[in-house]
């Protein structure tokens, strides 16, 4: 399910499997495509470090962050079939606040509708979101600090919670593995990671996924945060409109669930294979649906139109989802608000 959701920017040397050093009037090397091709380029990678004369404290970093990755990665590859949610907010949330209470309710109906629970594993919301998912619901990606960052006792000790040193490697899981996030209330680290989320969407960093900010019943935390948002960058036009598409604000747990389970009613996931973005349904949109998205979002299309496919010879390897109908069509790589907008289109009309 998660698709590549984190991707290599296709102009990028490095993306391409070239060395940044090579001449441009040599001849690159082919680009590295099954799993050990990869893996002899990352070990070809590694002893370059020596050649370039790396510190060892660099080396260092490296070192560990792989460490970290390959085993987060195999933790994680062994729960690729159930859908997940992040959820962040601060570590210092007593028990008795009610946006504890809220994280415990938001954790209990995710984990119902049948996803799992990804939190940073210390106390205060991310315990939260665990006490109400259960430890046989919950994953926890602990940042190791010399202070306040013990694992909460719902995930301690479980097979499913990881250590890491560094907050890159960290907050890459949290993304990559999600099909959604929710935020509750928090400090520097919770807005950091929220707008972290937004960015990487908007800008196609990553793959759309449902992003929530969820107040406790009655409170106007991230309402605030909202009008901020609405006064200071949408009315600056330093965002455009349909960038508020990309977030949901609200003070229901329970709408808050609803929002991300809506969001999966029709939409799966997607691809892009070479030029065209393949948009993987559960259900096939109709021809007069397709007619409407034709006039409707044409601003989005970068030549072409709308085309409902079977799946596209580059996809042979997600054998789980040959089935699924795909939307394919010319993204220009740059709307991804109104990408979300489309998607909402189709999860609303298609029967």
């Amino acid at each position: 399910m998660q698709n590549e959701k984190i991707r290599g920017t296709e102009e990028s040397p490095l993306a391409n499997g070239t060395d940044q050093e090579t001449p441009i009037t040599s001849k690159p090397r082919k680009r590295p495509s099954t799993v050990e091709e990869l893996v002899e380029d990352i070990k070809a990678t590694a002893d370059k470090l020596l050649k370039d004369g790396t510190s060892r404290g660099d080396i260092k970093l490296l070192n560990v962050a792989m460490r970290e990755l390959r085993y987060s990665f195999k933790v994680f590859q062994g729960l690729k079939h159930r859908r997940k949610v992040t959820v962040y907010g601060s570590a210092r949330t007593p028990p008795s606040d009610p946006t504890y209470q809220a994280a415990v309710e938001f954790g209990r109906l995710m984990s119902e509708a049948g996803y799992m629970v990804i939190t940073g594993a210390a106390q205060g919301i991310m315990e939260a979101g665990h006490a109400g998912a259960g430890r046989e619901n919950s994953i926890g990606v602990n940042i190791l600090l010399p202070f306040e960052q013990s694992a909460n006792p719902i995930i301690t000790g479980d097979v499913k919670l990881m250590h890491l040193k560094y907050f890159f490697t960290r907050k890459l899981l949290f993304v990559k593995e999600s099909d959604a996030i929710a935020l509750f209330a928090g400090g520097f680290g919770t807005h950091d990671e929220g707008f972290e989320a937004l960015t990487l969407i908007q800008t196609g960093k990553s793959q759309l996924i449902p992003i929530v900010f969820v107040d406790a019943p009655g409170d106007n935390y991230w309402k605030d945060w909202h009008h901020f948002i609405v006064t200071h960058l949408l009315k600056r036009k330093l965002i455009c409109p349909a960038d508020m598409s990309l977030l949901k604000v609200t003070d229901s747990a329970q709408e808050a669930v609803n929002e991300i389970k809506t969001f999966y009613r029709v939409y799966h996931s997607m691809r892009y294979v070479k030029n065209v973005l393949a948009m993987r349904l559960l259900k096939q949109p109709s021809a007069a649906l397709l007619k409407r998205m034709e006039t409707d979002f044409a601003d989005i299309l970068s030549g072409g139109g709308f085309e409902v496919m079977p799946a596209l010879p580059a996809e042979a390897n997600e054998a789980h989802i040959q089935d699924l109908p795909r939307l394919v069509f010319k993204f220009d790589r740059r709307s991804h608000g109104r990408l979300r907008q489309l998607i909402d289109l189709l999860n609303t009309e298609v029967e």
